[in-house]
């Protein structure tokens, strides 16, 4: 299971000293905690993968914020983060497939420009996490032109 795995990685990571890897999954292991009160329940792995997707979105909105006031030395910092956490994610569909799922997705719904909506949710479905929404969003404009 994810949790065990990212459990045995920060046990791993506290013993090599590696304060980078222990930060992020010290935050990580935080934000699991909260969900699984808010759920009361056992997480599954798909449930901790988009904590671990919303964790890797925040270093990215940071790195971005911090490139902005040049702050190099916090966006290494952010980096080496999402590094860490990036491995807990499934492995991420190439562009070029995306844009076959995206073309066989309009030409299945025979989807117009007002079908953005319909068609952002099935491919979304179909790619099931293993892609960003502002890529996909950004391909389906593309082509529903």
């Amino acid at each position: 299971m994810l949790l065990e795995q990212i459990d045995q990685d920060f046990k791993t990571a506290l013993k090599e000293k590696n304060e980078i890897a222990v930060s992020a999954l010290r935050n990580l292991k935080a934000e699991l905690t909260n969900v699984q009160i808010e759920k009361r329940k056992e997480l599954t792995d798909e449930e901790v993968t988009d904590v671990v997707r919303k964790k890797v979105k925040q270093h990215k909105d940071s790195i971005e914020s911090f490139q902005k006031g040049g702050r190099t030395d916090l966006v290494a910092h952010e980096e080496g983060q999402m590094a860490v956490l990036v491995k807990y994610l499934p492995a991420q569909i190439d562009e070029g497939d995306l844009r076959k799922i995206v073309a066989d997705t309009i030409s299945q719904l025979n989807a117009t420009q007002k079908d953005f909506g319909k068609v952002m949710k099935e491919v979304m479905t179909r790619a099931k996490g293993s892609t960003e929404g502002n890529l996909v969003s950004k391909i389906v404009k593309e082509q529903l032109k």
